[in-house]
């Protein structure tokens, strides 16, 4: 197969049931952590509410993730992300329950509220597991040959789902209200449920089923601290993310500051997802995995310019051309990432090396959004974002200098060897 064919990875069936299976859950998803912003700031008009949520979110998620890549490396992937989705098509359902006016009426906003972070707080157990589930089947439907290519094209329907998911978000709170937006989700869950049905199961790859879970712990935060180039990547971004949380702050913008309602926030949620998108459509193309440290560095410096021009717009079709460059840069540094993973980390550890990357990076977007909600309340909306870019711009300036190891990280040499070993 030619290495330099775009298409590789979705010449082969299972993969393409994957890319559904995602794109189903993404969305669904994505769409829901908006509709549940909206309602919230709504209800309570507060900008601490927002990183609140995040924080109801990141608990749990951070508090299980180790225990979480154990029993993910221990367990069957497929019948283990089933368990995941049914978990989150329950807490869905819950949610829309919970906006349904029938129900509530005689609720106080407190009990609503409170309700809302339970349900909030219960998935992020379930993502806990989600994403080394998603990440280890990924390694199970697709060669290792191709890995790049079929990174390249897991993370463009992730941000496809993330473009659709908070643009629907947006629209169908303004044509349908709050509570029919949440029945919407809750059907694209079960519809990725119906795809992953379409998926055997697969064999468990780890060799060492049944090894104490400390001992299993143990050597998968070990991998990660020792394997400079995925510890490099994890706290870039982790880093980067966490003080680059604006998006966390869109409803602000979009009520009190742009003043351009539920379909203008629509809009502004999804432009940095339009950008990422399109940014990794062309890397099928234009691969980025030679010079991939460098290339992290300026994706990320890139993304610290674009949210502190975000925070000082008051006009919206420049926040709207800050939020589109801040995807297309967050792009690039997502598909780095997700190339340096997939190609480093044995298959016998994928659950362990996703679960401390999804204590890194992934529930750094919660505390992200914690923190921007804190910053917004003591120091105000704009200087909050502007100091968040800051900080990511002095970040990636000292990581740097003073990381030359990382600076020259080339990935040409690991995607030769997965080939030669085909």
């Amino acid at each position: 197969m030619n290495k330099k064919d775009p298409y590789a990875a979705l010449r082969f069936k299972e993969f393409n049931i994957f890319l559904l299976v995602r794109f189903a859950m993404v969305f669904a998803w994505s769409m829901q952590f908006v509709v549940i912003e909206w309602e919230v700031y709504s209800i309570t008009k507060n900008p601490l509410s927002l990183g609140i949520i995040g924080l109801m979110e990141v608990i749990p998620a951070v508090g299980m993730a180790l225990l979480a890549g154990h029993i993910v490396d221990q367990s069957e992937k497929r019948n283990l992300l089933i368990k995941c989705l049914l978990g989150f098509s329950v807490i869905s359902f819950g949610l829309f329950l919970l906006t349904w006016p029938r129900i509530v009426a005689d609720w106080s906003t407190n009990i609503i509220l409170y309700s809302i972070y339970f349900l909030v707080f219960l998935g992020g157990f379930v993502r806990a597991f989600m994403g080394p589930t998603v990440f280890s089947l990924f390694s199970l439907v697709v060669p290792k040959k191709i890995y790049p290519n079929a990174a390249t094209w897991s993370s463009s329907v992730w941000q496809m789902a993330s473009v659709l998911g908070p643009a629907l978000a947006g629209f169908s709170i303004t044509w349908i209200g709050v509570h029919w937006s949440m029945c919407l989700i809750v059907g694209f869950s079960a519809l990725a449920l119906v795809f992953l049905f379409q998926i055997p199961k697969k064999p468990i790859l780890n060799p060492k089923i049944g090894e104490s879970m400390m001992t299993s712990l143990k050597e998968g935060v070990s991998y990660v601290l020792k394997t400079k180039a995925i510890f490099g990547a994890i706290t870039l971004d982790m880093i980067a993310v966490l003080f680059g949380g604006a998006i966390a702050l869109l409803p602000i913008y979009a009520q009190d500051i742009l003043k351009v309602g539920a379909e203008g926030f629509g809009v502004l949620r999804a432009a940095p997802a339009v950008g990422a998108f399109i940014i990794m459509f062309a890397s099928a193309y234009f691969p980025l995995h030679r010079n991939a440290g460098m290339k992290l560095l300026v994706a990320v410096f890139g993304f610290g310019i674009c949210i502190i021009i975000f925070g000082l717009s008051q006009t919206f079709w420049i926040s709207v051309l800050a939020l589109f460059f801040s995807g297309v840069t967050d792009g690039i540094s997502m598909i780095i990432r997700q190339t340096i993973l997939q190609l480093k980390t044995p298959d016998h550890m994928r659950g362990r090396v996703s679960s401390v990357n999804s204590m890194f990076v992934g529930s750094s977007n919660e505390l992200g959004a914690f923190e921007s909600g804190l910053t917004a309340k003591l120091m105000g909306t704009v200087t909050a974002v502007v100091f968040g870019g800051t900080m990511t711009l002095l970040t990636v300036l000292g990581f740097g200098i003073f990381s030359p190891t990382f600076r020259k990280l080339d990935l040409k040499d690991d995607l030769d060897k997965h080939e030669s070993e085909e």
